[in-house]
């Protein structure tokens, strides 16, 4: 974090990965430990989704096939079918809201401790365990905004596949070429939004502004490093899906998939810690492109507030707000 912000804009693709990889090495002990209380969790909760899902799949697929193989109602059977779905529906319930949590306190623990070592202020594990607590609610609104735009966005999607699956006359290779040429724009998009949503949250953190005002700021962000950002995001979901393949691959292969989901739950470690610190980076280099300087007295004002040691002032908020330039004597 020893480049001046100025000079932040003119990293690409290879110096923000640069940068991000220089950061987390010169601060291994701090990342560490962020990685090990927040992260390996996180990760560790994604892979076991999929073990338990399975498990609970294959007891709802034969519950159905028992009831569609009896010639009589069975309130018996029907209620194992209807005890299976629930303990589905509660499991996917527990499931989300523990992702959502890890997720909200790896992207506020990563983010504030990236934004006092561009302060010069100490940063230690201790400071950041109290600062998760304080920014997880505004953080949890621009969660629900950016679910809120992935909902809408894959709606949208389907009923437009839909139409084109119901009205076209095209089939062999024409048919082909369309479907996959919608299916890479619709990962564009959804690359895309994950963008608005990483950035989104780091202005939740750094920023006062939360929620869909902070997507729309991210929005504004990027401004000029649209495909800079989307290049940034598309790398790190080709490795996840590539992970996941992976652990699917051996997913019925006994001992060996134990071994696998180890390796898996590593490399999903490393993959959301390299993507918390990248976005922060991103944020940086945005920030520079616009011209808009953070004001180190006025950032480490608002990040001494969230500890409670003062009140951050307006002017300190101001100073690091997107579309606020800074004037120095």
């Amino acid at each position: 974090m020893d480049k001046p912000q100025e000079e932040m804009q003119e990293l690409g693709f290879f110096g923000i990965y640069k940068e991000t990889f220089k950061t987390i090495l010169e601060w291994k002990k701090i990342f560490t430990q962020i990685t090990l209380s927040f992260i390996l969790p996180l990760s560790f909760i994604f892979i076991l989704h999929y073990v338990i899902a399975d498990l609970l799949d294959w007891n709802i697929y034969h519950a159905e096939e028992r009831v569609d193989n009896s010639n009589t109602y069975n309130h018996h059977l029907y209620h194992k079918l209807s005890s299976a779905w629930i303990g589905y529906w509660v499991f996917k319930l527990i499931f989300m809201s523990l992702l959502l949590l890890f997720s909200l306190l790896s992207t506020a623990a990563i983010v504030y401790t990236i934004a006092e070592m561009y302060t010069g202020n100490e940063v230690t594990f201790k400071k950041v365990l109290k600062i998760v607590p304080t920014v997880w609610k505004r953080l949890a609104l621009t969660f629900l905004w950016s679910y809120f735009g992935f909902f809408v966005y894959n709606v949208v999607t389907g009923v437009v596949f839909m139409i084109w699956y119901t009205t076209t006359n095209l089939d062999g290779v024409l048919s082909d070429v369309m479907f996959w040429i919608i299916f890479v724009m619709y990962w564009i998009g959804l690359i895309y939004i994950t963008v608005l949503w990483q950035l989104a949250s780091v202005v939740t953190v750094l920023e006062g502004s939360s929620g869909i005002q902070a997507v729309l700021k991210s929005n504004a962000l990027i401004k000029g490093k649209r495909w800079l950002s989307w290049f940034i995001f598309f790398v790190l979901y080709i490795i996840f899906v590539g992970d996941l393949f992976l652990f699917f691959a051996f997913m019925s292969y006994g001992f060996i998939n134990l071994i696998v989901g180890i390796v898996s739950v590593f490399i999903l470690m490393n993959v959301f810690l390299l993507g918390y610190v990248a976005q922060t980076m991103l944020y940086l280099v945005c920030k520079s492109y616009h011209s808009e300087p953070i004001d180190k007295a006025g950032l480490s004002s608002q990040l001494g507030g969230y500890l409670g040691e003062f009140e951050p002032s307006s002017k300190a908020n101001n100073d690091i707000q997107l579309g606020q330039p800074q004037f120095q004597v």
